[in-house]
């Protein structure tokens, strides 16, 4: 695995913002099982209270999540990225952060949505992390990740033309869902798909549902 240091995720991103919209933002037309995903995560917390989309990118997800009625706002590490989300979604509130460290309440939130932001993770990062989305979460509370299938780790130093120092960690479902487990989660649905030709990078996908057990406390009509 190559080394990072702490910043090379952040600053790769913010080099690459711009065609990273031109190249993802509208990724979810040609995607429907994504759809189908959120559609099912979008009927289980619109009425449960707020979503954080962890590592939200250009915002397309909590676009589509906004536009079916959820409650969502999203946060990633590069600002040049909330930037864009901000530009682009301008109905939604974006901020900077780090998944690893919310500026959150306890049990806050009634659902998290990470779409391929656990993947920049190193493997001995992912529990503390899942750990962090799980403090944040009501009882009942619903976690939606997206991951690449595989092992091991794909390192960017090229993107797009930009010279970049970036890590992709590729993850086993049953791995996956033990780090979930570890952290206390109760696993709910593992889901698994090849990829879509022409659309995205040519590796399998998995999508798990996962929650934290209890039931959501629904916010208050009162006053």
């Amino acid at each position: 695995m190559t080394s990072q240091k702490p910043n090379d995720c952040q600053s790769s991103y913010d080099l690459v913002a711009e065609e990273y919209v031109r190249h993802v933002s509208n990724e979810l037309e040609q995607k429907p099982l994504d759809r189908e995903l959120l559609d099912r995560f979008a009927a289980r917390v619109r009425e449960a209270g707020a979503v954080c989309e962890a590592g939200c990118g250009p915002g397309h997800v909590a676009r589509y999540l906004h536009e079916r009625g959820v409650q969502i706002f999203g946060c990633d590490l590069s600002s040049k990225m909330v930037e864009q989300a901000r530009r682009l979604n301008p109905g939604i509130e974006f901020c900077q952060g780090d998944m690893m460290e919310l500026e959150l309440p306890d049990q806050a939130l009634a659902g998290v949505v990470a779409f391929y932001s656990i993947i920049h993770l190193a493997r001995e990062k992912v529990v503390l992390a899942l750990r962090e989305l799980f403090r944040i979460l009501q009882p009942g509370g619903l976690l939606f990740l997206a991951f690449h299938i595989g092992d091991g780790v794909f390192h960017r130093d090229e993107w797009w033309g930009k010279k970049v120092c970036v890590d992709f960690s590729f993850f086993r479902s049953e791995e996956m869902a033990g780090y979930l487990r570890e952290s206390r989660f109760e696993v709910e649905e593992v889901i698994e798909r090849e990829p879509y030709p022409d659309v995205e990078h040519p590796s399998r996908r998995a999508y798990i549902f996962a929650k934290r057990n209890g039931e959501v406390t629904k916010p208050s009509s009162e006053a």
